[in-house]
């Protein structure tokens, strides 16, 4: 990027907003130290850089820091004085202007002194609180630098090309535990109950992978690998540590061989944070990340949970190579670090844990993620453009990071895994400890497959949506005829916004097996195929929908019964129909059939599909009839309540991993639509742990558990579940009730739940939990929203627009409805405010709102004419 135009602020490289380039950093020399009463942290930085332009002018990031002095060192230790500096607090920028010139081809060093705040944000150098085991109140000081925060911590070059080496230096009390991304290296006892703690020199590696930790922590350690591998906790929950730690050290040596290259740092450290926005973050060499996402006790946590924990760490580690090894070179290539964690996590997990079936899980998980935001016309491109930096946080979503993966799986399913592998191998080789953008990628991949990847790729990255494929079939029934279009979940898809024809394999299953050399490359083809059994999209790897007549559905339906179908075709062939259905290119009718004939599935991912997909039914129709409603209830009570009863809710050390997720599921959705034997199973499970047995309740099903208690009780039930969130066993424990608390439709326990947002009971990083439980209810939707226009200037100011959080609570708040009154009173609302930082997920969560509005308004009468058919509605 050195040929662009410097100006006096910002240099503009295409679109983006990046710092002037007339010096790039090569080493930083940084000194911190937190202040725990004042909330505030003293620091200085020295930063040595290349000049590449004569000039007196040097800008750099910096958000919230005081300045005190600012010295630049010439060649033979010359000082140069600062004549003036300008600070640009929309750009974040402050520019210092000296006395001299500097010139070109030289090494300069600048100096800088400065305060910053120990903020309770989640941003850059903050400060996490947690109860100490004496029931006092401690503070540790933690970094989250992802995306642009770093310049939060201390003035620097806060662009990920901009990468440098760094040395850190920690002065805290001598009790602490200081960490960073390296080994510590030397600790000088300061006289003063102080020390100072100094790391080896970092790697090349870009600012936002940085990381430094003041705190009392404890840690477990396990010295299975060549390097230390730990996991630090707050005292007394260290012990959870235990599987993360021993998984860690398993996937670094995993990774190594598969990306036949040695992690090149001399420790890896993680690190249980309090207070923590995101799940987790990749530090290179000290990850931090959410408790829960962390910590796990095999006899108190769940399935669930294990596998969330299993899934986070993984992604985690494959970050140290892709990502922090070989790094984006700007934040429109931020797909290149999440999808590619987010498959090679799903890939180690299923090499670990074979038994979980992760790949089968993976189409009702990742690629209906990916799906359902990218069938918005405000979803955005892989590849998105990204000019400045407030615009970041609003790309960490589903498109980069699931649509990210079902990319790559999509490509390693056409080169095969082995060369898809090579390819990975042959691109870290080439740019470790550099920058990358995505052609070098497909670049890497071509020159192992000898295939032209960037041609097949380059619409799936740099185009918004996926095409529905409408299949058509010859009378003679031997052949069929493709059909590719825009898929919108709002069905109304515009000529202007069809106009991309993607490469699209049709992985072609029939009895003879799959095809998957078919491609459609234009707008439409016809394909000799025998139509007596077949069906496109084989296992759910391409990123699409196949629409098929009402007949063909039907058959699909009966063969899958029959055992043609795999468990991902039955799963996706589920969620397809669901999807097609609530945009309007297929009829819920249809769907209805097709669920209701499938009682006798015996796989957990499937019926996971099916409860989701009829969960969304009732979603959508929450606002309407209260005798429709009570049908839906009561066709997916007689759907699932029989397979609930055939596998039990008990579960003792025979039962696998997938099959306690799948006791868990029927148990919650046969409980929640009403079944009695669930219902009072549940309300005897609740009163013994309300009665002081705490293991009265399995973890796998205490949120349904929870739910069920709350849906059939009152303020007895609520107090209970509230004071185990004030005194639970774990974080997991912890969370579940604080979900569970909005389910309830009593308007005094609803604001009860509200009130605890703001009144300290719920950290920040946990505030979306009881929203999320609040949707579950009409009552709970309306007073969320409600609440939220009353408080919103405190959000505001809790929750500020340049993280990410207020949007996802925008988001809840205001996806739940299903009527045209309250998208209005939506629109009022933030018509007169500023939407910088969360505009995309209010659009999204609208455009979501209005395509509810149109489903119900095209198939409200023929579901209400299927209920009546069907005996579910008089």
């Amino acid at each position: 990027m050195l040929d662009a135009v410097v100006s006096g602020g910002y240099s503009t490289s295409g679109a983006r907003e990046i710092l002037p380039q007339n010096v790039k950093p090569l080493h930083y020399d940084l000194s911190l130290e937190p202040d725990f009463e004042k909330f505030k942290f003293e620091g200085t930085v020295s930063i040595l850089l290349d000049v590449f332009e004569t000039s007196k002018e040097i800008t750099l990031n910096s958000l919230e820091i005081d300045i005190h002095s600012v010295v630049l060192t010439l060649p033979g230790d010359k000082l140069v004085s600062l004549h003036s500096s300008e600070t640009n607090d929309d750009q974040q920028t402050v520019k210092f202007i000296f006395n001299e010139y500097f010139t070109a081809g030289s090494q300069v060093k600048l100096t800088i002194d400065f305060t910053g705040i120990l903020n309770d944000k989640m941003a850059g150098f903050y400060r996490s609180s947690y109860t100490a085991e004496d029931g006092s109140t401690k503070y540790m000081a933690t970094t989250q630098m992802e995306p642009t925060d770093c310049r939060r911590a201390f003035p620097c070059f806060d662009e990920p090309a901009l990468k440098a080496t760094y040395a850190i230096t920690l002065i805290a009390d001598k009790n602490l535990t200081c960490l960073s991304n390296m080994n510590d290296i030397a600790t000088k006892d300061l006289g003063n109950g102080k020390k100072a703690v100094s790391f080896a020199n970092t790697p090349l590696m870009s600012t936002y992978l940085l990381a430094f930790i003041v705190a009392d922590l404890r840690y477990v350690e396990t010295t299975w690998f060549r390097i230390p591998v730990r996991v630090y906790a707050t005292p007394g929950n260290e012990s959870q540590g235990v599987f993360s730690c021993e998984l860690a050290a398993k996937t670094i040596k995993f990774f190594e061989e598969t990306f036949d290259m040695p992690y090149p740092l001399p420790k890896m450290d993680m690190v249980a944070i309090p207070d923590f926005s995101a799940g987790a973050m990749e530090n290179w060499g000290l990850i931090t990340y959410r408790v829960v996402d962390l910590l796990f006790d095999e006899e108190t946590s769940g399935a669930a949970t294990k596998q969330r924990v299993a899934e986070v760490v993984q992604h985690e580690l494959a970050h140290q190579w892709f990502g922090n090894l070989v790094t984006m070179d700007w934040w429109e290539g931020l797909w290149l670090n999440e999808g590619f964690a987010t498959w090679m996590s799903w890939f180690s997990c299923n090499e670990f844990y074979p038994d979980w079936k992760v790949w089968e899980s993976y189409v009702t998980d990742n690629l209906q993620a990916a799906l359902r935001l990218d069938g918005l016309r405000s979803s955005h491109p892989i590849e998105v453009p990204v000019k400045r930096a407030d615009e970041i946080n609003q790309i960490f979503d589903a498109i980069s990071y699931s649509k990210g993966s079902c990319v790559l799986r999509m490509v390693s399913k056409f080169l095969g895994e082995d060369v898809f592998i090579a390819g990975i191998r042959k691109y870290l080789k080439k740019h470790k400890y550099g920058n990358t953008q995505t052609g070098d990628l497909w670049a890497a991949l071509s020159e192992v497959s000898g295939k032209d990847v960037s041609a097949l790729m380059d619409s799936w990255t740099k185009q918004v949506g996926y095409p529905v494929l409408t299949v058509t079939e010859a009378a003679d029934g031997k052949s069929i005829t493709v059909r590719q279009n825009r898929f919108l979940t709002s069905g109304d898809v515009k000529p202007e916004e069809d106009e991309t024809i993607f490469p699209v394999s049709l992985g072609l299953r029939t009895k003879k097996g799959v095809d998957e050399e078919l491609m459609l490359n234009t707008r439409e083809a016809t394909f000799p195929v025998d139509t007596g059994f077949y069906k496109i999209n084989a296992d759910h790897s391409g990123i699409y929908r196949t629409a098929y007549s009402a007949d063909r559905l039907a058959k699909l339906g009966k063969a899958a019964q029959e055992g043609l179908l795999s468990v991902e075709d039955r799963a996706g062939l589920v969620a397809d129909t669901g999807a097609l259905a609530a945009s309007g290119y297929a009829s819920t009718t249809g769907l209805l059939n097709l669920i209701s004939g499938w009682k006798n599935e015996q796989e957990f991912v499937v019926w996971d599909e099916i409860t989701a997909r009829i969960g969304a039914i009732r979603s959508a129709w929450m606002f309407e009839d209260e005798a429709v409603k009570e049908a839906l209830k009561k066709f997916q009570r007689d759907l699932v309540a029989p397979k609930a009863s055939s596998l039990g809710w008990q579960f003792d050390a025979n039962v696998g991993h997938v099959e306690q997720q799948f006791k868990a599921l029927m148990f919650g959705s046969a409980g929640t639509a009403g079944d009695e034997t669930v219902v009072a199973a549940a309300k005897d499970l609740f009163a013994r742990f309300a009665a002081g047995d705490k293991k009265a309740i399995h973890p796998n099903l205490k949120g349904s558990v929870f739910a069920i208690a709350l849906q059939n009780g009152g303020e007895a039930e609520w107090e209970v579940i509230h004071n185990t969130y004030l005194n639970p066993i774990n974080t997991s424990e912890k969370n579940t009730a604080l979900r569970s608390l909005g389910r309830t439709k009593n308007p005094k326990l609803i604001q009860k739940t509200l009130d605890m947002i703001l009144d300290g009971s719920v950290r920040t990083q946990d505030c979306y939990l009881p929203m999320g439980g609040l949707r579950t209810t009409v009552e709970g939707t309306r007073a969320l929203w409600a609440w939220v226009e009353a408080h919103w200037d405190e959000l505001e100011k809790l929750l500020p627009p340049g993280l990410s959080m207020l949007s996802s609570v925008v988001s809840l708040a205001t996806g739940g409805f299903a009527k045209e009154a309250d998208v209005d009173d939506i629109v009022k609302f933030f018509e007169s405010r500023n939407t910088k930082g969360y505009d995309k997920g209010l659009a999204q969560s609208l455009e979501s709102v209005r395509s509810k509005i149109k489903w119900i308004e095209r198939d409200g009468e023929n579901v209400k004419a299927w209920l009546k058919e069907h005996g579910y509605l008089a």
